[in-house]
């Protein structure tokens, strides 16, 4: 996929100095988060999760128990696994767009059927709910949608979700949500999961976004359907049998600290959110865009009435200004589209980079 090929990893950090191409929060060290790990013994963990992190997860839910957590290897992992054990290639599905490639890719792999409702920036990217009904079909088996969006950061109205879990209840199909950006609601209070809805209802997240934490990968599936979550573990058992427990176990750790991490976590992006805002809005002759309402993310476009050399744009972003965004082609849109995000690099380097988001296209424009 474009979002793995020129990813800052595959680049290589060495050539990036302003790097707003991440969706996450700045990576913390383990000496940051001081986790003592000499008590750890490296068995066998539990198939599905440490129980007390299960638990953390939960997040106190009067709805949710530890039965209805599975931990799983990053975010990632868990959406492979829900494709793969709902989706046949005699099946149905629907998925807006844009999205993270792997709900789009994974299916795509599987051969099912794919209905596809692209979110359009004139509608603010919220879905056209008529048109997700008309999607239907007899052998729909999913619905598939991030919230808050990727790479919008955009918060659907609860009219639209309550209306989504409506609809898969009515046809009998799982909704799954990924919110992946769910605890970087430095805007609005923190949503329950979506999953407390309906036993239909999937949702997904894990510690990689919100808690600069990406490298242990750790992530979970909720979902309250005894079945779903019965076949995910034995799909995840046919992988890794478990998660690493040191990975848990630092999870666990981050988890019972997250009110304080996730009070520093907020305060940046609502720094680093009014650098951003204030960049765009001095150059709305040229950028127009949604306001994210939650996430680290932003997705502007460049105005049509703009001409920029848009392949020379990116490469020379990246080759002279050393820095480097989410390219609109990522999530399958048209590269006016760039995703900015301002939760991973520092004020300084947030602003720089911005700057030089703005000279480079002056620089790319086609007189």
């Amino acid at each position: 996929m474009p979002i793995e090929i020129e990813s800052p990893e595959e680049m290589g950090y060495s050539t990036i100095q302003y790097n707003l191409a991440e969706s996450s929060v700045r990576d913390r060290t383990i000496g940051q988060l001081g986790i003592d790990l000499s008590s750890v013994l490296l068995n066998y963990g539990h198939h599905r999760g440490l129980p007390e992190l299960q638990q953390a997860i939960c997040e106190n839910s009067s709805v949710l128990k530890n039965e209805h957590v599975l931990v799983t290897g990053g975010a990632a992992q868990g959406l492979y696994l829900i494709a793969n054990t709902l989706l046949t290639s005699e099946d149905h599905l629907v998925v807006v767009r844009p999205n993270y490639g792997t709900n789009l890719e994974t299916p795509r792999g599987i051969n099912c059927a794919m209905t596809i409702i692209d979110l359009s920036f004139e509608n603010g990217f919220q879905p056209d709910m008529d048109e997700m009904r008309q999607a239907i079909r007899p052998n729909t088996k999913l619905i598939s949608i991030t919230h808050p969006h990727n790479p919008t950061g955009v918060l659907f109205s609860q009219d639209i979700l309550d209306e989504l879990v409506e609809l898969c209840e009515t046809y009998s199909c799982h909704l799954l949500v990924d919110e992946t950006y769910r605890q970087l609601n430095f805007k609005t209070p923190l949503l329950p999961y979506l999953a407390e809805k309906s036993d239909l209802v999937i949702s997904v997240s894990s510690l990689s976004k919100a808690f600069g934490a990406p490298g242990i990968r750790i992530g979970w599936i909720v979902s309250r359907d005894a079945t779903l979550q019965h076949d995910l573990l034995a799909a995840k058992e046919q992988m890794i049998i478990s998660n690493s427990v040191v990975d848990e176990y630092i999870a666990l750790q981050i988890l019972l600290q997250k009110e304080k991490l996730l009070k520093e976590v907020h305060n940046t992006l609502r720094t680093n959110y009014q650098i951003t805002e204030s960049w765009l809005q001095t150059n709305r002759s040229i950028l127009e865009w949604m306001t994210p309402g939650a996430g680290a993310v932003v997705f502007p476009r460049i105005k049509e009435s703009i001409s920029v050399d848009l392949k020379k744009f990116y490469h020379r972003l990246h080759s002279h200004y050393q820095t480097v965004v989410g390219g609109g082609h990522w999530f399958e849109q048209d590269m006016r589209h760039m995703r900015i995000g301002f939760g991973y690099p520092s004020a300084n380097e947030l602003t720089i980079g911005l700057k030089n988001i703005m000279n480079c296209l002056k620089n790319c424009s086609i007189k």
